[in-house]
């Protein structure tokens, strides 16, 4: 029988017509393969022959499969070489691929999870089942008939509890990986990561060009005539249309892309949880004061370096936020007096408050107290994270303590929560529409929600 050794870019490096015993195992599975002369083949059941991992959406090393395929013939085999470059799918398909094998990934070692989170429960009854007879303290009788069956109990309490423990660690084991094959998608789409993919691949793309002007690129040239260049363009160019796409669906949600013309020396930026005062604003990134400055406090300014003028780089697609030197200057808002679950929101900037200069918020009407100023209700879910948040309504906070506390107002995977403190309206929080599904609830309280928000303190809406 003749052995196939073909390889295209849509299909990989495939190798058909081998059986069972024949000889070619041993050869094929040498570490000496693939692009990086480092790989052995593998048997897929799927596929029913040998294939090369991560051949797939690449052009081969040719004179790899020229040196399996001379030790195939020297060890008796007659075997033909098919090598096909232009043979391709466009990287849409190829991710929708990856996407599909992944969500089914995430189905398979789900199904195992249970599984073993299963066995791990039966196992942990069955020791418990056991155990019953001595839940009292009940010894091992020596020299008694009872002696052998009662060590034989404790031997199975031992083991049942043994692969109870087992079997958990198993399924948290495939929990794991279910929850990172069920992330792909989101981790892949990112918008941060995806702008240093993008800055990459468009690198990348410079480089292929100019090689085809004849031109170095990277240390070195290649031959302009050389086909292979003219696949890697369109493959570069078809896989940054793609990500371009994902970047603008999160323009279209509400992502910021900061660039060069948002900041200027002086400024603010929000980077890694901590706001840093800008000192030079470059192409691709800011420059600020090192991060080593930042442990122990939220706002870090360039007086406040420490290390000797050291200073650090945030690239624009790690940035969160952006204020300037007067927003960063005015004083907090006061802090609630009473405990609340406030929703996740970027830090607040806190700066010290002069004596006998009371805030904004400090300094509510005239005949009101603090409760008669202003919050904004919002509407937290447990299983969809969002990068703003998401606002139902604006009442006081007397009502909104009323209808936050009401256990109607929150389920198994979404509760209500308030603040006063909700940040900048389209940036850091949006309007979400209202169902009416709460308004039995509004009504018994006799609440009239807004869907205006206004930080001004104002007095308490009467009931009807």
């Amino acid at each position: 029988m003749t052995i196939e050794i073909t390889h295209t870019r849509r299909e990989g490096t495939l190798i058909e017509g081998t059986s069972r015993s024949d000889g070619s195992a041993e050869i094929l599975r040498l570490r000496e393969y693939g692009r990086t002369q480092r790989q052995p083949f593998r048997w897929s059941r799927n596929l029913g022959c040998w294939y090369l991992p991560h051949s797939r959406d690449h052009a081969t090393y040719s004179p790899s499969l020229e040196r399996l395929a001379q030790r195939l013939r020297v060890a008796g085999f007659e075997v033909t070489l098919t090598i096909d470059n232009a043979d391709r799918r466009s990287f849409s398909e190829a991710e929708q691929e990856r996407q599909e094998k992944a969500d089914g990934r995430a189905d398979r070692f789900g199904g195992y999870a249970a599984n073993a989170a299963q066995s791990s429960e039966a196992a942990w009854k069955k020791s418990q089942d056991i155990s019953e007879r001595f839940a009292f303290g009940q010894p091992i009788l020596v020299g008694h008939h009872s002696e052998g069956r009662a060590r034989r109990d404790h031997a199975r309490m031992d083991d049942a509890m043994r692969k109870s423990i087992s079997e958990s660690n198993r399924a948290s084991h495939w929990t794991g990986r279910a929850q990172a094959a069920a992330n792909y998608q989101q981790f892949k789409k990112d918008p941060g990561r995806t702008l240093r993919r993008l800055d990459k691949l468009r690198a990348d793309l410079r480089a292929v060009e100019k090689w085809q002007r004849g031109q170095s690129a990277k240390g070195f040239s290649r031959n302009p005539a050389d086909p292979e260049l003219e696949i890697e363009r369109q493959e570069l160019t078809e896989e940054i249309a793609h990500w371009e796409k994902v970047i603008e669906d999160a323009e279209a949600e509400g992502f910021t892309i900061w660039s060069r013309a948002d900041f200027k020396r002086g400024d603010f930026v929000l980077y890694r949880g901590t706001w840093y005062e800008v000192l030079r604003v470059n192409p691709k990134s800011v420059t600020i004061p090192h991060i080593h400055n930042s442990p122990g406090k939220r706002i870090v300014r360039a007086a406040d370096n420490r290390h000797d003028g050291w200073t650090w780089t945030a690239p624009y697609y790690g940035v969160s936020g952006r204020r300037s030197a007067d927003e960063m200057q005015q004083p907090p808002q006061a802090p609630a007096t009473e405990p609340q679950e406030i929703a996740e929101q970027p830090p607040a900037v806190e700066e010290p408050v002069p004596v006998g200069e009371p805030t904004a918020a400090a300094a509510p009407a005239a005949g009101a107290s603090w409760l008669d100023s202003m919050a904004l209700v919002l509407i937290a879910s447990k299983n969809s994270p969002r990068r703003r948040k998401r606002a139902l309504w604006a009442m006081t906070r007397r009502e909104a303590q009323a209808v936050c506390g009401d256990p109607r107002t929150s389920g198994r995977s979404y509760m209500l929560t308030w603040t006063e403190r909700p940040g900048v309206e389209g940036t850091d929080w949006e309007w979400v529409p209202d169902n009416g599904s709460l308004n039995p609830v509004l009504s018994d309280l006799g609440v009239t929600p807004h869907r205006e928000w206004s930080a001004a303190p104002q007095a308490p809406a009467e009931a009807a």
